[in-house]
Formats: C-alpha cells, sequence, structure tokens
C-alpha cells in the first residue's frame, strides 16, 4: 500500500481459494480456477505468509494439508488447527504469539518454527512425538529448566534457541549438546563431534543423575498410564472394583458400632468367611464382565467391518455410474455447442435431460438400497448385542442374589451369636476377653437389635445399589450404540442425498446456459 502500512486482515474464503490457485502448478491452475470448486480437502501445501493476518480460521476443510506457512503476519494466539491432523510442517515465525498452545491434533508435526515472536515458556507441545525440528529463536525464554522440557522429544535433531536470553548462559552451547545428545544442528550451525564429546565429558555425572531421575518418572508415569487403562477397561466392561473386597469393605465403612460387634467372639470368623465369599462371588462376575466385554466389542467390531464393506461397495458402484455418465456428459457437451438448429438443440436437451432423471433415479436407488442393506445389518447388531446384555444382565442378577444370601446367612449367625451374648451380660456371665464397649453395647437388648438391623439392611443396600448400576449402565451403553449408530447413519444418507442433487442441479444448470 502506498501512503502507509499494510492493512490487518482476517482469512475468508476468498483468500484461501485464491492462494490455493495461485500456489497449484502452472499446469492445473487454469484448470482449477474454471473448475465448480476447489476441493480444499485435497490441498496439501498452504502458503499464507506476508499477509497482515490476524487470527488462524477457516481452515477445517483443509483436513490433508501437509504444510502450511503463516509467518510474518500479525497472529497473536495459536488456534483454529484441530482439524488440520496431517500437518508435517507449520512455519508461525515472525507474528506476535506469547503463548504455545492449540497443537495437540498435530500429532504427526515434525517442523515448529516458532522463532521471532513473544513467547516466554516452552509448554503443551506433548502430543508432538513426532517432531524433529523446532525453531524458537528470537523469544523471550530465559528459564534454562524449561529449555529441558524438550528432552521428551527423542527424535528432535535440530533446535535453535538463539537470541533467547537462556543462550546468553555461560557455556550455554556446550550444555545443550550434552542435555540433548541426539542434535545435530544448533543454532543454524551444525555439531561437530569434537564438541560432542567435549560436552559428554564435560556433564557426564550430571547427565547421569538426569537420566536416573528420568527413568524413574517414567516408570512411574507408566505404571500410572496401566493403571488407568486397566480402570478404563473395567470400567467398560461394567465391572470395575468388582476384582477384590472393595464392595465387601464399603459394605460396613463407617459403622463403629457394628465394629463393636465384631469384636465378639466367634464373629470375626463368621465376617472373614463372609468376606472370603463375597470376595470368590465378585471375582466370579468380574471375570464373567471382562469377557462378555470382549464378546460385545467383537460383535461391534463385525458390525463396524461389515457397514464399511457395504459402503465401500456402493461408493464404488456410484463412482463407476458417476464417472460413465461424466464421459457421456463430456461428449453430449461437445455435440450441444456444434448445433446450429434451435429445434434439434430443444430434442437434444430433453433427451439429455432424461438422461438426467435417469442417473438421478439410479443414484437413488443405489442409495436407498444402501440404506435397506444397512438397516438390517443394524437390526442384527441391535438382536445380538440385545441378546448379549440381556444374558449378562441376568448373569449379574443371579450372582448378585447370592451375595445377598451370604449376607442373609452371615446376619442371621450374628444374631445368633448376639442373643448369646446378650443373655450372659443379662446373668453377669460375662466372658474374659469381653471389652468395656461390648459391655455397654449388651446392656440393652433393643440397641443392639436396632444396630444388627440397620446394618444387615446397610449391606443388603449396598449390594442393590451396585447390581442396579451395573445392569443400568450395561443397558443405557446398548440404548446409546444402536441410537449413535442410526443416527450417524441418518446423518451419511441425508449428506449423500444432497450431494447427489447438487450434482444433478450443477448438471441441469450447464445445459441451461446453452439455451
Amino acid at each position: 500500500m502506498n501512503g502507509g502500512e499494510a492493512k490487518p486482515i482476517l482469512i475468508d474464503q476468498e483468500i484461501l481459494q485464491k492462494a490455493v490457485v495461485e500456489q497449484a502448478p502452472q499446469y492445473q491452475a487454469g484448470s482449477i480456477a474454471k473448475s465448480v470448486g476447489i476441493h480444499f480437502n485435497e490441498v496439501l501445501k498452504l502458503r499464507l505468509e506476508y499477509r497482515n493476518i490476524l487470527r488462524i480460521d477457516q481452515l477445517w476443510d483443509f483436513t490433508s494439508l501437509a504444510r502450511l506457512d503463516l509467518n510474518s503476519n500479525l497472529i497473536e494466539r495459536i488456534e483454529g488447527l484441530d482439524h488440520l491432523t496431517n500437518l508435517t510442517w507449520l512455519n508461525l515465525s515472525f507474528n506476535k504469539i506469547k503463548k504455545i498452545e492449540g497443537l495437540d491434533s498435530l500429532g504427526k508435526l515434525e517442523l515448529l518454527n516458532l522463532s521471532n515472536n513473544r513467547i516466554s515458556v516452552i509448554e503443551n507441545m506433548d502430543k508432538l512425538e513426532k517432531l524433529t525440528n523446532f525453531c524458537i529463536a528470537n523469544n523471550l525464554l530465559t528459564q534454562w529448566d524449561n529449555v529441558l522440557y524438550l528432552r521428551k522429544f527423542k527424535n528432535l535433531f535440530t533446535l535453535n534457541l538463539f537470541g533467547n536470553p537462556v543462550s546468553e548462559k555461560d557455556d550455554y552451547r556446550l550444555s545443550i549438546v550434552a542435555y540433548f545428545p541426539n542434535l545435530t544442528c544448533l543454532d543454524y550451525r551444525v555439531l561437530k563431534e569434537e564438541t560432542k564429546n567435549e560436552a559428554s565429558i564435560k556433564y557426564c555425572h550430571i547427565i547421569e543423575e538426569m537420566r536416573r531421575k528420568e527413568l524413574q518418572k517414567q516408570q512411574a508415569d507408566d505404571a500410572e498410564q496401566s493403571q488407568r487403562a486397566a480402570l478404563q477397561l473395567h470400567t467398560d466392561a461394567f465391572v470395575e472394583f468388582l476384582n477384590g473386597s472393595h464392595l465387601f469393605e464399603s459394605m460396613f465403612k463407617n459403622d463403629p458400632e457394628a465394629e463393636t460387634l465384631h469384636c465378639v467372639t466367634g464373629v470375626a470368623d463368621l465376617l472373614q468367611t463372609f468376606e472370603h465369599e463375597m470376595v470368590e462371588l465378585c471375582m466370579q462376575l468380574f471375570e464373567i464382565g471382562l469377557a462378555e466385554h470382549k464378546r460385545r466389542e467383537t460383535e461391534v467390531n463385525s458390525f463396524c467391518s461389515g457397514q464399511s464393506k457395504a459402503v465401500t461397495d456402493h461408493q464404488q458402484r456410484a463412482s463407476q455410474m458417476l464417472a460413465n455418465f461424466e464421459q457421456r456428459h463430456k461428449e453430449r457437451m461437445v455435440e450441444l455447442q456444434q448445433l446450429s438448429d434451435p429445434e434439434e438443440m430443444k430434442v437434444n436437451i430433453s433427451q439429455y435431460n432424461d438422461d438426467i432423471n435417469q442417473l438421478c433415479n439410479s443414484l437413488m436407488s443405489l442409495e436407498f438400497q444402501l440404506i435397506s442393506q444397512l438397516e438390517d445389518i443394524v437390526k442384527k447388531l441391535d438382536s445380538n448385542i440385545s441378546d448379549m446384555v440381556g444374558n449378562f444382565s441376568e448373569t449379574v442378577q443371579g450372582i448378585f442374589a447370592q451375595c445377598r444370601d451370604l449376607e442373609d446367612n452371615y446376619h442371621q449367625k450374628v444374631r445368633e451369636i448376639a442373643v448369646a451374648t446378650l443373655d450372659k451380660v443379662a446373668k453377669d456371665n460375662l466372658d474374659e476377653d469381653m471389652t468395656d464397649d461390648i459391655i455397654t453395647l449388651f446392656t440393652d437388648k433393643d440397641t443392639v437389635m436396632d444396630v444388627l438391623a440397620t446394618s444387615h439392611d446397610n449391606h443388603l443396600l449396598k449390594i442393590n445399589d451396585r447390581e442396579t448400576q451395573l445392569v443400568t449402565r450395561v443397558n443405557a451403553w446398548k440404548v446409546a450404540l444402536i441410537k449413535g449408530i442410526q443416527d450417524e447413519e441418518l446423518k451419511r444418507s441425508r449428506m449423500r442425498i444432497a450431494d447427489i442433487h447438487r450434482y444433478v442441479d450443477h448438471v441441469r444448470e450447464q445445459l441451461e446456459e446453452l439455451q
């Protein structure tokens, strides 16, 4: 611009279309410009540098994009990249970015250039496991410990930190080389073997200690991740915390008067037997739950495979139908353009409209065949899953019924001991090991009976609640699964029908232009 700086802009569809056309190979540019629409989802590289762009936006259709250059703009935040999951190259240098963020979807990213911004902390890059080149020169990094965050990137071989306050640290270059032994290039200079050897010798003890701590942390993280994965599996199978005494312990939690009862002679042995038998039943249910989860998962995977095959077969048949029509369409359009007689033109266009209608009907018929086929597949899945869930629920209810029987048996035997103890206390015929708490409790028969009844009710309530939770969740999962599949299929079919109508309308518009 003459007489001042260029005006800040926002990304819009016009800018994107122009950029794609300009950056296409010369032999493609003309055909792209003349096409009905630019297919952003097929673009592999996009350069939007030196445009005074204020914000990253409107890029959600560029799902195949591998390289994106947004350097030398006015961008303040890293955002709008969630759909660019195929990016391997991202250049955001020479902007006004203050914080590293918005990169969680870029798991394939190999090169990230954030040089010449206003960043003070290296953070939020954990998902960039394939990162090989990282440039963050001329920013505001001051903390050496923060630079060590980059040690987690085992494939990193090029690092640029030049121009940050941290790079002014004494012995900076040797420190970086020592802490990042896989680097081949630092601050735009190739690292020599003698430099690496010098760094390794000088910092060997410090590096060894750091590696030891990192290994310990990695082992702890791996163990925690393994536990989380196991718990997630158990939760998905609806049997979390049933592989042990968790349910049994929850039945006796926060019940101090019942704990006093456990000190009565004979009750401890009953309690130990009760726990052993309860845990056995819970473990039985746990193993069945995992096996049933695997069966359901296999059934769903089989459905998905069949669904995918049906859709793929349909798409191939529809594509072949369209390809044949497209070939005839090109030939027909050339023929129509050569006609000079209006009446002959009218007759030919009328005949061609009939062909277009026939294509539309054929594509719609094909789509309705697919819809019917998928409905049958979904019904079969629904029936099979319903049977599995029904059988599993019956098994669950049977095992929990056994748990209630155990509780009833335990309660009855403890009650017999309590009655005998009440009689001993009443006759002052006390056992030597009887504590003051027991004596105090057993001086009132009504209190003892109330404690027994309340404990019994609470135990049954815990058992019933866990049973209800399990059965309710597995049935809710089945309903959500089928509804989700049906909703997705409805969405797919509506989009496909809309695509057919758009294509037919486009062909008819081309015909109308000839009249």
